[in-house]
């Protein structure tokens, strides 16, 4: 009787839950979770005509409207600027603004929007004087977040 020559050998599977943990712990390691919550209430304004927002990793957030019930018996029901998870002034947008460019590579600086979530029952004083910060450090590209339309009647 002769071997069959032409048959392969087993492929040893013994180090393969090394390299899954080794991957668990790369991407344990490499992941940033972004847990902001939101410390002011943000009920968006409905809008006829929308166009989504690509490349997340270029929009900076600025959050206006009057704090959570949490807060509301310290700060009162004035709205309040959220930046990144904590409370601002309007005299800090800009610098937070400027901030978040400079940590982008330069190409994305070039073309990063700044995203205003505004309460629908924020008055347009705070919103212009926001606008105003963001002049005078260039940011022009501004977006109003909104929903589309009657969204908010689908949601349960």
């Amino acid at each position: 009787m002769r071997k069959n020559k032409n048959k392969l050998p087993q492929v040893s599977t013994a180090s393969l839950p090394d390299i899954v943990f080794i991957l668990l712990f790369f991407f344990m390691t490499v992941t940033v979770m972004k847990n902001n919550a939101l410390l002011v209430e943000n009920t968006l304004p409905n809008a006829q005509e929308i166009e989504k927002l690509d490349k997340q990793d270029r929009v900076i957030d600025v959050v206006v409207g009057p704090p959570v019930k949490k807060y509301k018996s310290v700060l009162g029901s004035e709205s309040r600027i959220q930046l990144n998870g904590n409370f601002a002034g309007v005299n800090e947008v800009g610098f937070h603004v400027f901030s978040e460019l400079k940590k982008m590579p330069e190409q994305l600086q070039k073309v990063a929007i700044v995203s205003l979530k505004i309460d629908k029952r924020t008055q347009m004083g705070i919103v212009n004087d926001i606008k105003e910060e963001l002049k005078e450090i260039g940011a022009l590209k501004i977006n109003y977040t909104t929903f589309e339309g009657d969204a908010l009647s689908n949601l349960p």
